[in-house]
C-alpha cells in the first residue's frame, strides 16, 4: 500500500481517508476526514454556502472541523505501519 500522497488525488466521493494537516501552531495533525462537496453537504439540510465545502474531520464525537489537508493515505494505515514496512 502507497504512503502519503498529495491531496489533490485524493478521493472525493465521500469515503474516508487519512489526511495530514497543519495547524495554526504550525503542528501536524493526523486524522481520519472525509470530504464534502456542497450537494453531499446541503443533502443533510441546513444552511451550506460553496465555502463549506472541502475536508472535514471530528475534532472529539461531537465536533467537526474543516481543514486544509497536504496530503492523504488510504484510511486505517498508520505512520508505524508506513516506517515497519520501509524497514523490512
Amino acid at each position: 500500500m502507497a504512503g502519503k500522497q498529495p491531496i489533490s488525488t485524493a478521493p472525493k466521493d465521500g469515503s474516508k481517508v487519512t489526511v495530514f494537516w497543519t495547524d495554526e501552531d504550525g503542528q501536524e495533525n493526523e486524522s481520519i476526514g472525509q470530504y464534502r462537496s456542497l450537494e453531499r453537504l446541503k443533502a443533510t439540510g441546513g444552511q451550506w454556502d460553496e465555502t463549506d465545502a472541502g475536508w472535514w474531520i471530528f475534532t472529539d464525537s461531537n465536533t467537526q472541523k474543516k481543514v486544509s489537508p497536504q496530503s492523504w493515505q488510504p484510511a486505517g494505515k498508520s505512520r508505524d505501519d508506513e516506517d515497519q514496512s520501509e524497514a523490512e
